[in-house]
C-alpha cells in the first residue's frame, strides 16, 4: 500500500547551488551538474514501532533556508520550526513511509528503499538527480518510466543541504506519530521513547504486550512474542 504525503511549488527552478547561499553548517560537497536536484533521508530504521518514514526535498535556490544541518543535532523546536520553512520556501517536497507489514515481508533495508522510492514518486516536480543519504541508494523512475539518476552520500545530512532538509521533515513526520500513538496508547510511553528500543519500552511490552504497529520481526519483539508474554 502506498504511502505519501506531499506538497510544494509546481515550478521547475534551477536547484544545483540551492545550498551555496548559506550553509555554512555543512561540510563541502560537490554537486553533480544536474538541473532539479532532491535530497532524500530516512527516519526509524532501529525502533521497534511504527512506520519507517522518508522524505525528499527539493530546495529554491531563491529562498534558502537558514540552519539546515542533521536533524539528529537539532532541538525538537527548531526542527519543527524548520520544517514549516521548508514545507513554505522548497519547490517540492514529499514523504514516503513503508509500514511494519512491510518491514516484517521485506526486511527494514528494502522496506526504506521502498519508503524512499514513494517518497521521490510523491514530488510534484521530476527531479533529474537524487541524492540520498547513506552508501547505498534504490532505483527511481519518473513518471514517464525513465531512470532517474540518483548517488549516496555517506553523511549526506550533515553535507547536502537538501538531505538535511529531507532529514528534518522525516524526523518531525514520524515524531508527529508516536505523539498520535502516545494518545492512543499512553501507557506505553511512546512520546518519550518515539518506539526505540529503551530497557523502559522492553520492559513496557513484557508487561502489556505487543501491539499491531510493532515489527514482529525485530528480534526484542520477536523474543517476547515467543516466551509467551501477552
Amino acid at each position: 500500500m502506498t504511502k505519501t504525503t506531499t506538497s510544494g511549488k509546481a515550478n521547475n527552478k534551477a536547484t544545483t547551488k540551492a545550498a551555496t547561499k548559506a550553509k555554512p553548517e555543512l561540510a563541502p560537497f560537490e554537486y553533480p551538474v544536474a538541473y532539479c536536484i532532491a535530497g532524500v533521508d530516512e527516519v526509524g530504521r532501529g525502533p521497534l514501532v511504527g512506520d519507517v518514514v522518508t522524505a525528499a526535498v527539493i530546495l529554491d535556490p531563491d529562498h534558502p533556508i537558514e540552519g539546515l544541518m542533521d536533524s539528529k543535532k537539532l532541538s525538537e523546536k527548531k526542527r519543527e520550526l524548520l520544517a514549516e520553512q521548508i514545507k513554505q520556501h522548497a519547490i517540492a517536497w514529499s514523504v514516503g513511509r513503508a509500514s511494519p507489514e512491510e518491514i516484517d515481508t521485506l526486511n527494514i533495508l528494502h522496506a526504506t528503499m521502498l519508503a524512499m522510492q514513494r517518497a521521490v514518486q510523491g514530488l510534484n516536480v521530476v527531479p533529474d538527480h537524487v541524492l540520498v543519504d547513506g552508501n547505498r541508494t534504490p532505483k527511481f523512475v519518473s513518471p514517464n518510466g525513465g531512470d532517474i539518476a540518483s548517488q549516496p552520500v555517506v553523511k549526506g545530512d550533515a553535507r547536502v543541504a537538501e538531505i538535511s532538509a529531507a532529514s528534518i521533515l522525516a524526523k518531525v513526520a514520524r515524531d508527529h506519530e508516536m505523539i498520535a500513538l502516545d494518545q492512543e496508547y499512553p501507557d506505553y510511553g511512546f512520546a518519550q521513547h518515539k518506539g526505540y528500543p529503551t530497557k523502559a519500552h522492553l520492559e513496557i511490552i513484557q508487561e502489556l504486550g505487543v501491539l499491531d504497529c510493532y515489527r514482529r520481526s525485530f528480534k526484542p519483539v520477536a523474543a517476547i512474542l515467543n516466551s509467551g508474554s501477552r
